[in-house]
């Protein structure tokens, strides 16, 4: 048999016209498309939910909602450990066109109620109610305080079986229901649901409810309680969902923190857990320390500890000047140290006139002057005036006589050990205490302005990440120029890397200060624990909290609280692991544990003269 046999011709048959397929059409042909790609396997639509491959999805509407909407009363579902999609179509309503219906409703409640009235019947709530917020409303749109518009809430769930679709169908509906708001499947229009909830921006479902713009702000923002980040450090677990609070505070604007807590909530061991953790990332720690609860912390860190006080073999002098920095001529040095030497000298003498404030600022320019130290001078190779330099300077000065009676007691007095000596610390190392504790209430304040002054200047020499932890804070608050200098330090540390932690547990003493809602406005982050009922409405009140978060700080346990980083926030429960525990805890029963663990330790040694590796390992 032929060719053209075989192919069904015959001789006399013309051949058919091959049309050749181009290249360019067989690559088009296998080119994938995005629809193509996000499109389900399969599709299968139902009356009450659509069918997309293996997952099936089901669509609802609310239809009603309630007289009064509390603020971010959507939140508890946007937050729902489960997967939906959420679309909010708002339209607005022509306001002219309103007003004119409500006022033929006004006229309508308002016949009601005359008629009844004329009648002799009982006032009826219902309709003085709906007389009132109609009225109230329809002033409020005059004056355009307030707008209407058509609200469509849709939300389409999703789930893998049709028993976890109605779980989380109804786990919605309660939440929702508790709050009167009531949904309703999109029986029948499950197409038009999705396709209103994907985004497109196409509203067809069209089944809206009309809300003013307040009640609708109430929908606004979406809140969301989880607070991760891809670097930092662990600060606690979030109480919602159990997701881990990670978070960098030098990724913030600014890396200033603020913690307060009532005695024995656990900031103490929140602000430890967080140095022992930052220490581990390249950052030296610095911290003021009021009550000596850092000092075997430091130990086991490899830091180095220094106790403030009048018996001291520390010392640190006022009068020390830094080196210029970049930008920075030694006039400018000098400028900024008088200015706080003279804040300093306000505090140690309990106040100065407007004279005696000028004498103090023309003595501290002299004494330096004293030393050779001008503003052309070379601040590498001088040597810094003592306090019994400046009172010898104030003495020859005419006036002078009350302000150097007061100031002996510095210089040749009880308390001349403490400050009139040359500096002999040193902060070389990544972890740093200074400790207050055995110093004189008295001269507390002094004490730690004094310390803050020295990190000041530290920290301006040299550049470097580093945090300022400053423990007890309402001490630095208790004087206006101590609060100022803290607050400056808030203001300025981001251009040198620094990052004030500041921690109180007297609220009330902070906020009294001009400086404390300052200091508190230039924190990027916040954390509240457990506050006591004196100071909650106080607390409540700063941080602009709901009644929840009220109540939550009020009945939270040991290391719970509220966790801020900007704009978000999150409840909080501080974790630590066993090791981190037994070096941070500030509880007084495991601290006399770990004592006697050391002093068993130290007689093992001593009679067997060797050294139990292991049980070193177990008390740090």
């Amino acid at each position: 048999m032929s060719i053209l046999e075989t192919l069904g011709l015959k001789k006399q048959d013309p051949l058919p016209e091959i049309t050749p397929i181009l290249p360019e059409e067989i690559y088009a042909s296998a080119v994938l498309e995005l629809k193509d790609v996000i499109a389900p396997s399969a599709l299968k639509i139902t009356p009450r939910e659509l069918n997309l491959g293996d997952r099936i999805a089901r669509t609802f509407f609310v239809i009603s909602y309630p007289r009064y909407l509390a603020d971010s009363w959507f939140s508890p579902i946007i937050n729902l450990d489960a997967v939906f999609d959420v679309s909010i179509y708002i339209h607005p309503v022509d306001t002219a066109d309103i007003l004119r219906k409500f006022q033929k409703k006004v006229a309508e409640v308002e016949s009601q109620i005359s008629m009844r009235e004329e009648k002799g019947m009982v006032r009826d709530p219902k309709l003085a109610a709906a007389y009132s917020n109609l009225e109230v409303l329809r002033d409020q749109l005059q004056q355009a305080q307030e707008r209407l518009f058509d609200v469509g809430l849709y939300i389409t769930i999703y789930g893998n079986t049709m028993e976890e679709l109605d779980r989380v169908e109804s786990e919605i509906k309660s939440m929702l229901e508790s709050k009167l708001i009531y949904l309703k499947p999109a029986l029948f229009r499950q197409e038009e649901g999705f396709k209103s909830v994907i985004p497109a921006s196409t509203d067809l479902l069209g089944v809206h409810s009309k809300l003013n713009s307040s009640p609708l702000s109430s929908v606004f923002p979406f809140i969301s309680f989880n607070l991760t980040s891809d670097r930092g450090i662990l600060y606690g677990i979030n109480r919602h969902n159990y997701s881990l609070v990670l978070f960098d505070r030098f990724s913030m604007e600014n890396y200033n923190s603020v913690t307060f807590a009532t005695s024995g909530a656990g900031k103490s061991f929140a602000t430890k857990l967080e140095i022992l953790r930052t220490l581990m990332f390249d950052t030296d720690v610095i911290v003021i320390d009021p009550e000596r609860e850092y000092e075997f912390m430091a130990e086991a860190a490899g830091g180095r500890y220094f106790n403030i006080s009048l018996t001291s073999p520390h010392h640190i002098n006022p009068f020390d000047l830094p080196l210029p920095a970049e930008g920075e001529t030694t006039a400018d040095v000098l400028r900024t140290n008088t200015i706080a030497l003279v804040g300093l000298f306000r505090i140690m003498l309990s106040g100065l006139s407007p004279e005696e404030d000028s004498l103090i600022d023309r003595a501290i320019t002299e004494t330096y002057a004293l030393k050779d130290i001008t503003a052309e001078s070379d601040l590498s190779r001088a040597v810094p005036p003592l306090l019994s330099d400046f009172e010898m300077v104030l003495s020859g000065m005419e006036g002078s006589e009350s302000l150097v009676n007061r100031l002996s007691k510095f210089t040749r007095g009880t308390w001349s050990e403490f400050i009139n000596r040359p500096t002999n610390v040193n902060i070389n190392k990544k972890f740093i205490v200074f400790s207050v504790r055995d110093m004189e209430d008295e001269l507390k304040t002094v004490a730690m302005h004094i310390v803050t002054h020295y990190i000041w200047n530290a920290v301006r020499k040299d550049l470097k990440k580093r945090l300022l932890v400053i423990d007890e804070a309402w001490w630095m608050m208790k004087s206006e120029d101590t609060a100022s200098f803290l607050f400056g330090m808030t203001k300025r540390g981001r251009k040198y890397f620094l990052g004030v932690s500041t921690i109180t547990q007297d609220v009330s003493d902070f906020l009294r200060s001009p400086y404390g809602l300052p200091i508190i406005t230039n924190s990027a982050i916040q954390m509240l624990l457990k506050q006591s009922p004196t100071s909650i409405d106080m607390v409540q009140k700063t941080f602009n909290l709901t009644d929840e978060e009220k109540y939550l700080l009020l009945e939270s346990d040991v290391g719970e609280g509220i966790f801020f980083a900007g704009l978000k926030h999150v409840a909080i429960k501080i974790l630590a692991s066993y090791t981190e525990e037994q070096i941070i805890t500030s509880d007084p029963s495991q601290v006399l544990q770990i004592r006697e663990a050391k002093k068993e330790l130290a007689e093992e040694e001593k009679n067997h003269g060797g050294i139990n590796i292991a049980g070193i390992a177990n008390i740090t």
